[in-house]
């Protein structure tokens, strides 16, 4: 009902309806907009009554959590088991931060979160709300749980990156240091050659690093 009128919509052994451009936020606020404004005020085909007009007319009082902690043990469906230590909660890289922690540490505890902003945390302990956890790093912001893995993965590959770049010095300063030819100045040709001929620990095992060996 909602999807099949935006941009992207890619109908079954159809050409994709428009050029994808949404982000998904903005799809988010399309959805909202979608609930609120068509789908609660259209009369709803098997009440033949709008959803808005029978839920406020009905007298049906839903049975409410006690308070906002426990909405969130609804709500917040994402949980994380933690430990509490001394500079606070440790989750995705970041440190998290309340004066209540300073009472549980060692203790083990229930992260429950947002994925769309994890600036801030909900602490459990022992199915009882303890705390909002805060990430000054974070405070003030919104981030999205993707941000923040994406951050990670690119750090991780720029990591690994560096390590062989660096693994390929130390051979070429080892093959330096024993008067034999460094493995990337060989010509493709040349190296080939030499790889078959030279059985040295360089090349029979990369972790063989020390000249004592």
């Amino acid at each position: 009902m909602l999807v099949c009128d935006l941009p992207g919509y890619a109908p079954a052994q159809r050409p994709v309806r428009a050029h994808p451009q949404l982000t998904l936020r903005e799809f988010e606020t399309h959805f909202q907009d979608f609930v609120f404004e068509v789908y609660h005020q259209r009369p709803h085909s098997e009440t033949h009554v709008p959803p808005q007009q029978r839920w406020e007319a009905g007298g049906f009082l839903p049975q409410m959590p006690a308070s906002l902690e426990h909405l969130d043990l609804l709500l917040l469906t994402v949980a994380k088991p933690r430990k509490i230590h001394r500079d606070g909660l440790r989750f995705l890289g970041q440190r998290y931060m309340d004066p209540t922690l300073a009472a549980y540490v060692g203790e083990s505890v229930i992260l429950r979160y947002d994925p769309r902003d994890v600036a801030e945390v909900r602490v459990f302990y022992h199915d009882r709300f303890l705390c909002r956890a805060i990430c000054q790093e974070l405070a003030g912001a919104t981030i999205p749980l993707r941000d923040i893995l994406r951050a990670r993965h690119r750090h991780r590959r720029d990591l690994r990156q560096t390590l062989r770049d660096r693994a390929q010095v130390v051979e070429s300063l080892l093959a330096a240091h024993r008067g034999q030819p460094s493995r990337t100045a060989l010509a493709p040709a040349e190296s080939s050659t030499a790889d078959a001929a030279m059985p040295s620990p360089l090349l029979s095992s990369r972790l063989k690093r020390y000249y004592n060996e």
